[in-house]
């Protein structure tokens, strides 16, 4: 299993640039929007949207673009290192992401602060930014995470 950062792993300035990358199908927006029971003609209704949207074709859950985004970066930040989200903010979609488009992310470490109420965690405060396979950022947001620090037995790698 791939291992996340611990708190103290986590510098200020860094931006990392996420190897994975996803092409969202039709079959992902539609399983995500009836999974949430969202019947938005925007999302799930071709002929719909060729007549009456300005996009002329389905628009991908936001909500689904926010989660893929944010899933995006777990394998180089928090697997098995976080203890929980804190929340998120700042949550915003500039450009429309459609079926078809490759979503790769970067994430920016721009806060961290030990906990005041755990000895053994920190909170990080992630910035993450979903671009398209033409390099239009598509979603942002900030998120803050709830980290474990390193257990004083597990060496530095």
């Amino acid at each position: 299993m791939a291992k996340g950062l611990y708190f103290e792993e986590f510098a200020v300035g860094t931006i990392i640039t996420h190897a994975l990358s996803k092409t969202v199908t039709e079959m992902d927006n539609m399983m995500f929007c009836n999974m949430t029971l969202n019947p938005q003609p925007l999302h799930i209704d071709r002929h719909f949207c060729e007549r009456e949207s300005e996009f002329k074709q389905p628009i991908v859950n936001s909500l689904f673009t926010l989660g893929l985004m944010i899933g995006i970066t777990v394998n180089d930040t928090t697997i098995g290192t976080t203890i929980a989200n804190l929340g998120m903010d700042d949550v915003n979609f500039p450009a429309p992401v459609f079926q078809g488009d490759s979503i790769n992310v970067k994430t920016e470490i721009i806060n961290k602060r030990l906990s005041k109420s755990r000895a053994n965690a920190g909170i990080v405060t992630f910035k993450h930014r979903a671009y398209n396979q033409h390099g239009e950022l598509v979603a942002y947001c900030t998120r803050h995470a709830f980290m474990k620090k390193r257990p004083t037995d597990t060496p530095v790698a």
